[in-house]
Order: structure tokens, then sequence, then C-alpha cells
């Protein structure tokens, strides 16, 4: 993990999709990482994508800076007057140091050159500061649904998810994490989708893409119909559930 990574854009190309389908994190979670920070003064989301956490920490810090590597992704985030998106790798955010009350990834520190990376969290994290990443997989909705997508997941796509794809479906439980650790609460995601939106967060999956350029086809076209068939009216909205795996940790005071 410590070599230096060259960045590949995985999300930048179907940004806008990425902003509409990805499900959005509990404010729970972000009323907890406040609550812990040494202060509220400044809060730093790398690999922000289009904000999605950037937003969610936004009422509870007076400045969220926003950095993520892809210019196409900085371009399709979501406009809030207390975030601050930044064209920047985790790596070398070009932060000030001991500026940073907390810092967060979200499904985004399995792409990042870890030794560099909790370099930088060190540099610019104040005294106490508090590193938290988190990363979710598989979608629960109903048994009979949830094999299919399990299915599209493993067999279908799976040949084509980046080898980093393994620390995600751990939780990042295996990840290196050199601080003091916080064993924090259970949190999930929670959202209320029909049919055509479940599909599009599918779209968005990034081995979904891979073989689609690989098959010179779409394999969401087969999944579909068979989803459809247990899924019945497919404006029908049911509740989609994502467990959330979370490391926490302070630097020291």
């Amino acid at each position: 993990m410590g070599s230096p990574v060259a960045f590949e854009d995985h999300f930048g190309d179907m940004a806008k999709d990425y902003a509409r389908y990805r499900p959005v994190y509990p404010e729970s979670l972000f009323h907890w990482l406040a609550s812990i920070a040494p202060g509220r003064e400044t809060a730093w989301d790398c690999g922000t994508g289009t904000g999605q956490a950037a937003l969610g920490l936004a009422p509870f810090f007076q400045t969220v800076l926003a950095t993520d590597p892809s210019p196409m992704q900085i371009a399709h985030a979501v406009p809030h007057p207390r975030v601050r998106y930044l064209v920047a790798p985790a790596e070398d955010s070009g932060l000030p140091s001991a500026t940073v009350d907390l810092v967060t990834v979200a499904v985004a520190m399995h792409w990042f050159d870890l030794d560099r990376f909790y370099r930088e969290v060190r540099r610019v994290g104040r005294p106490g500061a508090v590193l938290a990443a988190w990363c979710y997989t598989r979608a629960q909705i109903r048994p009979d649904i949830d094999a299919l997508v399990e299915d599209f997941y493993d067999r279908v796509v799976g040949p084509y998810w980046p080898m980093d794809r393994r620390v995600v479906e751990g939780g990042y439980a295996r990840l290196p994490f050199p601080f003091d650790e916080i064993t924090p609460p259970s949190f999930e995601m929670t959202a209320r989708w029909d049919l055509g939106h479940l599909a599009g967060y599918l779209a968005t999956w990034s081995a979904t893409r891979r073989a689609t350029r690989a098959l010179g086809r779409n394999p969401l076209e087969d999944l579909e119909p068979r989803l459809r068939a247990l899924w019945g009216d497919p404006r029908e909205e049911r509740t989609v559930r994502w467990p959330l795996g979370l490391r926490v940790g302070r630097l020291p005071s």
C-alpha cells in the first residue's frame, strides 16, 4: 500500500449519474463524527466525488474542504456555501498544516497510496484530529432480489472489479490504520427506490462499465428483465439498506 499509485478516474466520465444514483449517507454519522472532533472549524473530505459526504458535513463545520483528483467529479459537485471544492489528490492536498479537525474518506480510501495519505493526514490535522473512513458494498432489499444482485456482482461483473475492491468487501477491516482507533456505533444508509433507480445505481458500478466495454454490450440488459419479474410494478418504491463499514482514529493531542 505504500508505493505510488497512478490515478485512474473510475467515475469521472459519468459523474452526473454518480451524483444522481448513489445513496446518501445518514445524518447521524456526521453528527457523531462532529461530536468526537476536537473542534468544528474545518473538515476535509478526501476523494469527495460529487460531494455526497461533504454536503453531509456542512451543517456541522464552519468550512468543509472537499478534494478529488477528478476534475469531472468536481465539476458536477453540488454547491454549498460552506463547502469549497478543490481538484487535488488525497496524498498531496495542498491544505495548510495543522488546520483540520476532521478528515473523512467515503468509499475512496482503497484507491489511495496509504503511506503517503496517512502522512498527509498527520500534516494537516490539528492535535487530536479525527480520521474516519467508511465503505459499503451489497444493497439489501429483499432476499430474492438480493440474490439476483449478488449473482450479478459476483459472477457477471465480478471479474471486472479492480483488485482493491476486496478491501471494500471486508469493510476496510484489513487496511492498516496506524491511529488511536475509536470503536464507532453502527450506521447504515437507507433509501426508497423504484426499479429504475436501482438499475441506474447498478450502472454506476465501475465493474459494470468495465464489463460493458469488454463485452461490447451492457450486462444489465440481461439482469433487468429478471429483476422486473420479481419487483412487480417498476414504479413501486422499496426500501434499500447498506450497512457501513467504518474505521475511525484519532491523531495524538
